[in-house]
């Protein structure tokens, strides 16, 4: 199960994190966001962790909600799974509407 946690201080690393939720289970990954493709570095103050069953993981989210961390309250809530991928193609439709629309437009 993949679980978002926000409102992380700037100071709270990874194997922080990891430690809080191996209580409740077996933690697969941490990611803590950063802004490392614009070179700071920085911490974006929000984070994933993967739990290897969704059990644990909903025990995990109980268990931490409204728990402080480096002196600030974390939010802890289940991730929205990743899209499909079929991104504005899905929006379409089959007869592909928006396409036909920009095609009559061209002058």
């Amino acid at each position: 199960m993949n679980i978002y946690v926000g409102n992380l201080s700037l100071d709270v690393t990874e194997e922080e994190l990891r430690r809080e939720f191996m209580a409740f289970g077996a933690v697969i990954s941490v990611v803590i966001m950063n802004d490392r493709y614009i070179g700071s570095g920085q911490t974006r103050g929000y984070g994933f962790v993967e739990m290897a069953s969704k059990s644990e993981g909903e025990t995990a989210i109980v268990g931490l909600k409204g728990k402080k961390l480096r002196n600030q309250t974390i939010d802890v809530v289940g991730a929205l799974p990743l899209s499909d991928k079929r991104g504005i193609d899905s929006l379409r439709g089959r007869d592909n509407r928006l396409n036909r629309k920009a095609r009559q437009r061209r002058y």
